[in-house]
């Protein structure tokens, strides 16, 4: 996050390193909406005091913004900030980190003006993405079965009994794990944690 002095005002406009999509909005001292789609970074330097007291909320157009405050009524300034800043400490935007602090904030209840980089890393918690949720499902099932289940999975990997069935579903159904079906804009994400 940049902070940039323009002459023609007596207070800093905070600059965001990355586009977190447009915001809808309410004007309280209007009474009404507000006229116009703005941005993440209009949304941060709004003034209260010179415009009215408003608050923000997610046009839809950035899904990963969307999926991070579907359970919020308001996004403040401070978390547009504190996400922003927490995307650059991680290294981009992608959908990927989207998923995972979503996850953090969303599943684990962890507050996003509190969130660290090593919070977000330190999650026990695999990510997959593609088209298909079916195949995302058999994906993560073999690939967790392996992963934790490693002797087990070579004596069925290596079997030659017919009858010998591995149920993704069941697997992916036990207590052990959480599982959480996304789609984030054209891609589908399913996401496994250890419980």
């Amino acid at each position: 996050m940049e902070t940039e002095n323009n002459n023609t005002s007596t207070s800093a406009t905070v600059a965001l390193h990355f586009n977190l999509g447009t915001f809808e909005g309410f004007n309280f001292r209007l009474n009404g909406a507000i006229d116009r789609i703005l941005t993440a970074e209009e949304v941060v330097n709004w003034e209260h005091d010179a415009y009215g007291e408003a608050e923000f909320w997610p046009s839809g157009d950035h899904a990963g913004v969307a999926l991070l405050f579907k359970h919020k009524t308001a996004v403040t300034a401070s978390e547009l900030q504190a996400l922003d800043c927490l995307l650059h400490d991680l290294g981009d935007d992608s959908d990927y980190n989207f998923l995972r602090i979503h996850h953090a904030v969303n599943c684990c209840g962890y507050d996003l003006s509190a969130l660290t980089v090593e919070m977000v890393e330190d999650q026990s918690l695999h990510v997959f993405q593609g088209t298909s949720f079916i195949d995302l499902r058999r994906q993560a099932a073999f690939e967790l079965f392996e992963l934790y289940y490693p002797d087990e999975y070579r004596v069925w990997e290596k079997s030659l009994c017919d009858g010998l069935i591995f149920d993704e579903d069941r697997f992916l159904g036990s207590p052990s794990w959480h599982v959480e079906e996304i789609e984030l804009g054209d891609t589908k994400a399913l996401i496994v944690s250890s419980n």
